[in-house]
């Protein structure tokens, strides 16, 4: 069986979603153009921002019905992670907040997709 390595988020601009992508992931895209734009990972995994206008077959999926995880190395990081995007103006779904798994807070992408920022175990 293969390994996942990629991630395909449906997007409704990809070249909005690669800019803010850009910024908060501190890397520019490995390929962008009308329809698709994709970033190189750490560990070889790939994200890729396809037009939900354009994907073959199309998606009923919108965002919002999934989270990317991004962990940190402590609950100070996700403090000051939660700082840092809403002082960028990114909205914020949950505050930063302790669950059975440690610190962690919720943000969206523009288009809805949940971002959840999460130092595990430092609850």
């Amino acid at each position: 069986m293969t390994t996942p390595h990629f991630i395909l988020l449906y997007v409704d601009s990809p070249a909005r979603s690669a800019a803010f992508y850009a910024d908060l992931l501190a890397r520019e895209p490995v390929e962008v153009s009308a329809t698709f734009a994709m970033f190189s990972l750490e560990n070889g995994a790939m994200m890729g921002l396809w037009s939900r206008r354009t994907v073959t077959p199309a998606a009923g999926a919108v965002g919002g019905g999934s989270e990317l995880g991004l962990p940190v190395a402590s609950a100070d990081a996700v403090d000051e992670t939660f700082a840092d995007w809403k002082a960028r103006g990114i909205a914020i779904l949950q505050r930063p907040t302790e669950l059975d798994f440690g610190r962690t807070f919720v943000a969206t992408d523009p288009d809805g997709h949940r971002l959840r920022v999460f130092a595990p175990g430092a609850a």
